[in-house]
């Protein structure tokens, strides 16, 4: 699977593309949409930072509550370095900004895996009213750990994430954090995390308000599940997401096995490699207890002529 559509709606907005410098369009009300901001991917007339102003020149930026950054100029070559220094220096502009998503890049524009990042945290230090920040892509993709006083919603969606990204971000102080997404990945596009990277996010006492973890995209979604079966962090979730991975009969028994898991209201297990009796079970059991369970998806892992299993994550380059 490839990431082909860009983002519906942010932050509970429907998501309203900027019209380019040479087309003419109404507006509308600046607080209504999540303005998506882009240029062309690769020799673009106009650079981002251009755009951007443009939009800063038409639309009142003081009621502005949701950007989404889609292409900038050149982005298999270069990261979004000076789209970053732009939207910092103006955050006295933006006072009204709640939500932030840098790279809403579908794989027409750029492959997730190739979507060049850089340092990401000063625009959650310019933003300090930010309630969502989401970023795409993994290349050279750097996430210093950060206190943030007033984030609930933290996406990261990557085809390979670099373990210093999961230590960092395990490491960083979300006091009212609810959902958090890591799209891991695998090892061939960069991912490099073990499950232990994961623990202080697993323990829970980090992050005291969350209510949705999404550990998904993952090789080693097995393993993540063993882990789960006796986090302390389950017990305050509703959601608990290990879609899009190599789940396979291995995870999902230790998830049966482990700790109850029938307070949840969802359990998003879809793309998986699990067998029709463990999806059986999971739905004789979890399912009957109340537990909304995407079991959607479901896939036999392919086989060599030796008999060696090949399991796939959903989005990789």
């Amino acid at each position: 699977m490839a990431i082909s559509n860009h983002l519906r709606e942010f932050y509970g907005l429907p998501a309203f593309d900027f019209p380019a410098a040479d087309t003419k369009a109404e507006l509308p009300d600046p607080a209504s949409v999540a303005w998506r901001i882009s240029v062309g991917s690769y020799e673009s007339e106009e650079e981002w930072e251009a755009a951007f102003t443009r939009f800063a020149e038409s639309v009142d930026t003081t009621e502005v509550r949701a950007l989404i950054v889609g292409s900038w100029s050149d982005v298999y070559d270069s990261g979004p370095d000076e789209v970053i220094s732009a939207l910092v220096a103006a955050r006295d502009r933006l006072p009204a900004l709640r939500a932030l998503f840098l790279g809403d890049i579908t794989f027409m524009e750029c492959e997730i895996s190739w979507i060049n990042q850089g340092l990401v945290t000063p625009l959650l230090d310019a933003f300090p009213e930010l309630r969502a920040f989401g970023v795409r892509g993994g290349q050279e993709l750097r996430f210093p750990a950060v206190r943030h006083e007033r984030l609930r919603s933290l996406t990261i969606e990557t085809g390979g994430l670099d373990a210093e990204v999961v230590r960092s971000v395990a490491a960083s102080d979300f006091p009212e954090l609810e959902h958090l997404d890591l799209w891991l990945g695998t090892s061939w596009y960069g991912a490099n995390a073990q499950v232990a990277d994961l623990a202080p996010i697993l323990a829970g006492s980090r992050l005291p308000r969350l209510r949705s973890l999404a550990l998904r995209n993952s090789e080693m979604q097995d393993e993540i599940a063993v882990a789960l079966a006796g986090a302390p962090v389950v017990a305050g979730l509703e959601t608990l997401d290990l879609s899009m991975g190599t789940l396979g009969d291995e995870g999902a028994e230790a998830l049966l096995g482990g700790q109850p898991l029938s307070h949840l209201k969802k359990l998003d297990l879809h793309h998986n490699y699990l067998g029709e009796a463990m999806r059986k079970r999971l739905l004789d059991t979890l399912g009957a207890a109340g537990v909304e369970i995407d079991l959607s998806e479901s896939t036999e892992p392919d086989r060599e002529s030796d008999g060696v299993e090949h399991r796939y994550t959903a989005v990789a380059e």
